[in-house]
């Protein structure tokens, strides 16, 4: 009859523990939020496109393109952003536009 219970209270501890995340996700995001940003740059204008918005920013001179997902960016701002994954010759089916480089931001933050 013990072994029973234990099992049935190893089985129950087991779905629970499952269902909750680990907490090293948690300190990994709070971690992840105090990285400082290698780019800052000024937005020069932006273009909603379904769940991302393309941003046009001035970056030594001359103007680059990202692509963040949905973000609350506009005309003016300066921003801190991540790396990203470039792309030439990228073609948006959403804007019908071909943008000659897009960087593909991981991470964008509006300067306050």
């Amino acid at each position: 009859m013990r072994a029973i219970v234990a099992l049935l209270t190893l089985t129950i501890f087991s779905a629970v523990a499952a269902e909750t995340p680990p907490a090293r996700h948690a300190l990994g995001d709070a971690v992840t939020a105090n990285i400082k940003m290698p780019y800052k740059s000024k937005v020069i204008s932006t273009i909603p496109a379904g769940n991302s918005t393309y941003i046009e920013v001035l970056d030594g001179g001359k103007t680059v393109w990202l692509a963040a997902l949905d973000v609350a960016v506009k005309k003016g701002d300066m921003i801190n952003y991540s790396d990203g994954s470039v792309m030439t010759n990228f073609h948006s089916k959403s804007l019908n536009r071909t943008f000659e480089k897009v960087i593909f931001v991981n991470k964008l933050i509006v300067i306050k």
